[in-house]
């Protein structure tokens, strides 16, 4: 059967590990970090982010809404870790995750977990673990 319409997408886990815990309470450096991703993904925003941060040394959780999907993220400044996943039906240029965790929020260690979902590719997984 030939298939005429997207089925499936890419999505991509990624986990920043070591970054600087103050970055992870900022609600202006994620934002940013939402809208960089968002630009060099070239993704198509439903309506407005929405962010919010938990009190006292909590982390902040972000969510955009996509036609292509979504893009969230939740901080855990305690342990300075960040979880990032963005889920996308339409090809995407590749990005360099080590480079922008380590430049935005100060990770020492960025594992990425590159998933192929659908009908095509489905269960195919590429998986990178790098110190920034």
């Amino acid at each position: 059967m030939e298939w005429t319409h997207l089925t499936g997408g890419t999505e991509w886990l990624v986990d920043a590990i070591e970054c600087d815990p103050e970055r992870l309470r900022d609600m202006d450096t994620l934002l940013a970090l939402g809208e960089m991703l968002v630009t060099a993904l070239d993704l198509r925003v439903i309506g407005a982010p929405l962010l919010h941060r938990f009190d006292g040394p909590g982390g902040v959780t972000g969510l955009y809404l996509l036609s292509e999907s979504h893009l969230a993220w939740h901080t855990y400044p305690e342990a300075g870790l960040c979880t990032i996943n963005v889920y996308c039906c339409r090809p995407r240029p590749t990005l360099d995750w080590e480079a922008l965790a380590s430049g935005r929020l100060g990770a020492r260690r960025v594992v990425v977990t590159m998933v192929r979902r659908g009908i095509e590719g489905a269960a195919d997984a590429e998986h990178t673990d790098r110190r920034a």
